[in-house]
């Protein structure tokens, strides 16, 4: 409900901003167009996660010109991107619309239809290597909230939509617009850091070998531990040049980099339950100093370890 009722909400504050502003003469810009959205799928109406029924029309009958073409995601994007008729009709109304755009898992049908090949595009952390493994003509870009390549933009997942209909609210008009959209939905305009902060838990492919696979749980059992290659092939039974190239090409990242993950991903746990200071966290979790945890969470995450727990310990309702 959230990838349809976030944009529609952006799209008509949208509006009721634009004709406030337009009503002040000190203010005012050029005059502008505004939004009319309308909701199509195939036969109308239809029900939604949560056993919502919308009212629609009916895509098949849908013609004229549609300036932006916006698919949302759900939970049957598999059957949705396999649905003939539906691909049809996106193509059909993409061939005459100014900009087509993805929310979530709709990236899914963008891509069916062949709406993404040659573009980066993004959707739900969850499924960026299910896309990008189905869809190889896609660049997919796994850690971005949203992205926009030429006339087309997708986003991650559920309120992402959000923030990707801010930034085309933006492009379509300014960023003060957009800006005043955000503040009265109280979100950001441009949230910090990137999907990571959300999908860190453990985003490694499976591991056949027996010898890999011990040294992912150890780590992963004592991140804080002293983990160097010549450690890591040891317990692997391999010789620490032979697991240097392995490594990599197994799990999808070096050695290093994945003990830096592990130790990011502790250190989250931490903050989340804790009230540590930084430094007692950082030797905790393997980190030298909180500046060597700020470093790495930066990397990791795109958020400092300060800004990480401020989000994430509590909603602040207590």
């Amino acid at each position: 409900m959230t990838d349809i009722a976030g944009p529609v909400d952006v799209f008509t504050g949208a509006n009721q901003a634009h004709a406030a502003r337009a009503a002040d003469p000190a203010r005012a810009p050029a005059a502008r167009g505004g939004y009319r959205v309308r909701l199509a799928a195939p036969g109308g109406g239809f029900a939604v996660h949560g056993g919502l029924r919308l009212e629609a029309e009916d895509l098949r009958t849908v013609s004229g010109g549609v300036d932006t073409v916006l698919v949302v995601g759900g939970f049957g994007f598999t059957t949705a991107a396999r649905d003939a008729e539906l691909l049809h009709h996106v193509r059909r109304l993409a061939s005459r619309a100014r900009r087509v755009a993805g929310v979530c898992t709709g990236a899914f049908v963008l891509a069916a239809a062949g709406l993404l090949d040659g573009r980066r595009a993004t959707t739900h952390w969850a499924y960026c290597d299910r896309l990008a493994a189905e869809h190889p003509a896609v660049e997919v870009v796994p850690d971005a909230i949203h992205v926009r390549d030429g006339a087309t933009a997708t986003s991650a997942g559920v309120t992402a939509g959000i923030d990707l209909a801010l930034a085309l609210v933006e492009h379509d008009h300014d960023a003060a617009l957009a800006r005043l959209v955000a503040r009265w939905m109280v979100v950001f305009l441009q949230r910090p850091g990137g999907q990571s902060q959300f999908s860190v838990r453990a985003r490694v492919p499976p591991v056949r070998e027996p010898g890999l696979r011990a040294v992912l749980d150890a780590v992963a059992d004592d991140p804080a531990a002293r983990w160097t290659v010549e450690e890591m092939a040891r317990r692997a039974a391999m010789s620490p040049r032979h697991f240097a190239r392995v490594f990599p090409r197994r799990v999808g990242v070096p050695p290093a980099r994945y003990v830096e993950r592990a130790r990011v991903e502790a250190a989250a746990g931490v903050l989340e339950s804790g009230d540590e200071g930084l430094d007692v966290v950082a030797r905790r979790c393997g980190f030298g100093s909180a500046e060597t945890l700020r470093r790495a969470f930066l990397r990791v995450l795109g958020v400092t370890p300060g800004g990480y727990r401020q989000r994430f310990r509590t909603t602040g309702a207590a």
